[in-house]
């Protein structure tokens, strides 16, 4: 008997992403890489950190950091999301937090709180691979979630054949891997398919800080919570981390959510690790605390400048046939190739010929469509490096 004769059904849906694979050519001399979505590590509150870590060590406060903590996450650090989440418009407490190891663990939970095998996922069409990763552990099927069109929820249903319509998933601010928003008219009519399908909605915040121009939207929470008053009654769960504003080496993100959504997934989380790394949770806290209010303009600025001059080249030094996305925010633009392209086979090219690395967009796509597309992420590039990456995958594409 071969040992993998023994491993469920499940892990026939699981495949290496190509994106961490990728990631291993950042080590190659010579590369210049538009492949993961990284922030730029000069860019850390490194000293601020340094200092926090100092204080959770120190004598008065070992015990706590070095010691098991609750599930459902560090007290300070809830208190300060709630307050966190009121100023972007969502009104909870603390019972309404859960601390997760990043927010692709939130993404993990939710596939198994809400997907039973043939359960339908709403997803965009390209979608977040980690959130394929995470979901597809669980048998779904996906369906193509339409942020504009006709298409309705009996339709919707109507696809999902036996499986019922579980959740929409979707990140509303300059999504990986497009760079895309949605605009507040999509989200109000998200709102109004979920409660036609009676599903949830996961709403990935991972870039909703990082807004460059543009007028901010209020997340799908705070839209749904104008509704109904009570965020006991809503049916969205939002996600949110600090990787992409203070750190990804730490692993903590956030979820919020109704009370009984945020049990089910504390009881996950008791069965999965016991709880996050609590020093981690209390340095997180002490520099959100510190700095994160101005932290964040700092990112803003150098995170622009770095999208606008990725713009600027690809206006410069793509062919003809060539579109791409222009993100207000994050850390991406989308790459549609003419068609014929292949984005894998011009990557193998490009990483031969110029070593110019970026993800080929297929992966993104449920269905393995997409072949013709590509993502670029702009944030762990100094502008010149830009400049010179583009100007060679423009070479290559006319070559």
């Amino acid at each position: 008997m071969s040992t993998k004769d023994l491993f469920a059904t499940r892990t026939s849906r699981m495949k290496a992403s190509e994106i961490r694979e990728l990631l291993k050519l950042l080590d190659q001399p010579g590369i210049i890489s538009f492949a993961g979505g990284i922030p730029d590590p000069a860019l850390f509150p490194a000293d601020e950190f340094a200092a926090a870590f100092q204080r959770a060590l120190g004598s008065d406060n070992r015990s706590m950091a070095l010691q098991y903590s609750v599930s459902e996450g560090y007290l300070p650090l809830r208190e300060w999301l709630v307050d966190h989440m009121r100023q972007i418009g969502v009104e909870c407490g603390v019972d309404n937090v859960l601390i997760t190891s990043g927010s692709q663990q939130a993404l993990d939970y939710l596939g198994k709180l809400y997907l039973s095998p043939g359960d339908t996922a709403l997803v965009g069409w390209p979608t977040y691979l980690g959130a394929l990763a995470a979901f597809n552990a669980y048998e779904p099927r996906f369906d193509r979630l339409h942020m504009s069109g006709n298409r309705g929820a009996s339709e919707y249903a109507a696809a999902a054949g036996e499986g019922a319509v579980k959740f929409a998933y979707l990140s509303p601010d300059f999504a990986n891997p497009t760079g895309e928003t949605v605009d507040l008219r999509g989200r109000e009519d998200l709102l109004d398919l979920a409660d036609d399908l009676n599903c949830a909605v996961i709403e990935d915040g991972a870039y909703q800080a990082l807004r460059y121009d543009g007028e901010p939207i209020p997340p799908v929470l705070a839209l749904e919570l104008a509704r109904k008053g009570s965020i006991q009654d809503c049916r969205t769960v939002y996600c949110g981390s600090f990787s992409k504003t203070l750190s990804p080496g730490l692993r903590v993100g956030w979820v919020v959510a109704a009370k009984p959504v945020i049990s089910q997934l504390v009881l996950m989380k008791q069965a999965a690790d016991l709880h996050s790394a609590t020093i981690n949770q209390m340095a997180v806290n002490d520099v959100a605390r510190a700095c994160f209010d101005t932290h964040i303009p700092k990112l803003r600025r150098v995170y622009g400048a770095r999208r606008d001059t990725m713009l600027g080249a690809l206006q410069r030094h793509m062919p003809d046939g060539v579109e791409w996305t222009r993100p207000e925010g994050g850390m991406f633009i989308w790459v549609t190739l003419p068609k014929g392209v292949n984005g894998a086979d011009l990557l193998e090219r490009a990483l031969e010929t110029v070593k110019v690395a970026f993800v080929p967009g297929q992966a993104f796509f449920p269905d393995a469509t997409g072949s013709n597309t590509i993502r670029l992420s702009f944030s762990n590039s100094d502008e010149d490096t830009i400049r010179e990456g583009i100007c060679r995958l423009g070479d290559v594409l006319r070559a």
